[in-house]
């Protein structure tokens, strides 16, 4: 039934979704934001939480924590174990169900269904373009640029110009590409082809998935922002009861991890260069106390909210990204670095084909290592940034969403990638540089910029950048994980947001602690795989939900 804002039917189900502006597809519900709701305000608490999916996710999680950490030597061949399971078998599954969400994304864009306005056809984008772009790099993948900025290039250089690779023993073809052997120039083209692949398209298709399904039912239909909500076209009001709070539960696991994967690397990646340049110890002592330190600063960023606090800190480390880019750019190899940003993206799309097939492929290091891996991340960070994305996302038509989402982040993620890991290529391969691949992956990117004028400096800004991007990561995380439990309200008590910000820091406190990058792996691939599922529903979800919404002139 399609109301407008003026009709006493389009009323929100409750409080913090606003109403849509002009005529909209309201879903009719008897179900109320909060209705579910468990209130305290005793004991100095302030806690309006959904009973049932706050309950069992906190305590699943503390319960995990405590686990983990008491039983560091057990756990880790338990992780190993999923790992190898999860990546050897199941890595088609991955690779299949991104391609299916990448071109359900792709042919939106071209469809009539492009032109529903995300909150009404009359709706007005909140932020500006540069306040939203700057809140869904810092949100979807900047602690990943900057930590595998130089190593994935430098690594798939390697493996293409040698033909296989040799990795805890195992040989590997690199089949589907043909190799690189002994040649320079396409070793390079297709090792910034493999790097783009999972930096580009298809992770931006899976978050941008979530996301438009989560801003559809939620701006234009009038059901709460929450991960079950996506389900309605599929369950209808049983997505109330018990399989909506399943849904929710899973959203808030799969988060969380996704969450504590990239915070771990962040933590390994600044404590590196903290020794690097300040000669502080590494090791667990200094990446725990770096992650308490940074959890508390985002803390204060929580409670302070999306405005105020979220888009600054994410304004402030977009200057800091800009102005590392840009020294690179301009004190690196700045004419190979102009001319390869376009040589890379039309080498990336030439061998898309090739790199995007599920079956029929040999080369198990670099798919089950390095691609499932990374869907598996994608995915399950998709509820966290899907949700936030959507919360930002108001009054943009999902023509304009789609084509900002997917294509703006791809020509960002070629330049970032084509100006440090390109670099570090052309010091290798010109200067004859091997301290860069000898160096540990947290360290490469340090190591490329002591190559540079002002390296002081530069490093510094990179720990710094890391940090933020920690800080930015976990505070929108938190927002989103305490929308999942508040059962759909975006405006919750800020007691709680602190809670699950706590939460995010101690999950990666202990899961590097229980088995190091390996353990956060493999929780990642574990909570990303029921979500592949999620989001293969989302894409029905979403086409059923646009047919028939009213559409903008």
């Amino acid at each position: 039934m399609t109301h407008t804002s003026k009709d006493p039917e389009s009323a929100p189900v409750g409080e913090g979704i606003p109403i849509p502006e002009g005529p909209a597809n309201i879903i009719d519900t008897d179900y109320v934001i909060g209705q579910d709701n468990i209130a305290i305000k005793r004991f100095g608490l302030d806690l309006d939480v959904h009973g049932k999916v706050f309950s069992i996710s906190a305590l699943t999680i503390l319960f995990f924590v405590i686990i983990t950490l008491a039983l560091q030597e057990e756990v880790e061949p338990l992780f190993d174990a999923i790992f190898g399971f999860l990546a050897g078998y199941l890595d088609w599954f991955f690779l299949l169900s991104t391609n299916i969400i990448l071109l359900v994304a792709v042919v939106l864009i071209f469809t009539p269904l492009g032109k529903v306005r995300l909150g009404g056809t009359h709706a007005k984008p909140e932020f500006s373009y540069a306040g939203w772009f700057a809140m869904l790099f810092a949100a979807g993948m900047g602690i990943g640029l900057v930590f595998f900025g130089v190593n994935e290039p430098l690594t798939h250089f390697a493996t293409a110009l040698d033909g296989t690779t040799v990795e805890n023993g195992v040989r590997s073809d690199w089949a589907p590409l043909g190799g690189a052997l002994g040649d320079q120039a396409g070793a390079i083209s297709l090792s910034m082809a493999a790097t783009l692949y999972h930096w580009s398209l298809h992770p931006w298709a899976i978050y941008a998935m979530v996301a438009l399904s989560l801003a559809l039912f939620a701006f234009n239909k009038g059901l709460p922002l929450t991960m079950r909500s996506i389900f309605y076209p599929l369950l209808g009001e049983r997505i109330w009861g018990w399989p909506g709070h399943i849904i929710d539960i899973l959203s808030v696991f799969a988060t969380l991890f996704g969450l504590a994967t990239s915070l771990g690397y962040g933590a390994s990646q600044a404590t590196a260069g903290l020794n690097y340049l300040f000669g502080i110890p590494e090791g667990n002592v200094t990446m725990v106390l770096l992650i308490l330190g940074i959890t508390l600063v985002a803390l204060i960023s929580v409670m302070a909210g999306v405005d105020k606090g979220v888009q600054r800190l994410s304004m402030i480390n977009m200057a800091l990204a800009f102005m590392l880019l840009l020294f690179v750019v301009v004190v690196g190899p700045t004419l190979m670095i102009m001319t390869d940003f376009f040589r890379n993206l039309g080498g990336y799309l030439t061998h898309l084909p090739a790199l995007s097939m599920p079956f029929g492929r040999e080369d198990d290091n670099f798919r089950q290592g390095w691609t499932a891996l990374y869907w598996a991340w994608w995915i399950s960070w998709s509820p966290f940034v899907g949700m936030f994305i959507a919360r930002v996302s108001r009054g943009r038509t999902v023509r304009e969403f789609l084509i900002s989402v997917l294509i703006v982040p791809t020509l960002v993620s070629t330049l970032w990638m084509t100006a440090f890991g390109g670099t570090a290529i052309d010091q290798v391969v010109t200067e004859g540089f091997q301290g860069v691949v000898e160096a540990a992956v947290e360290l490469q990117l340090f190591v490329m910029l002591g190559q540079l004028p002002l390296t002081a400096i530069t490093s510094f800004v990179g720990i710094i950048l890391v940090m933020v991007f920690f800080i930015t990561s976990s505070d929108s995380g938190s927002l989103v994980i305490d929308s999942l439990t508040a059962g759909g309200k975006v405006d919750a008590p800020k007691a709680q947001r602190i809670f699950w910000a706590l939460i995010e820091g101690a999950i990666a406190i202990a899961l590097l602690l229980g088995g190091g990058l390996a353990a956060l792996q493999t929780a990642v691939l574990a909570t990303g795989l029921p979500f592949t599922l999620v989001l293969l529903a989302a894409c029905f979800a979403v086409v059923k939900g646009l047919i028939g919404e009213p559409r903008s002139s």
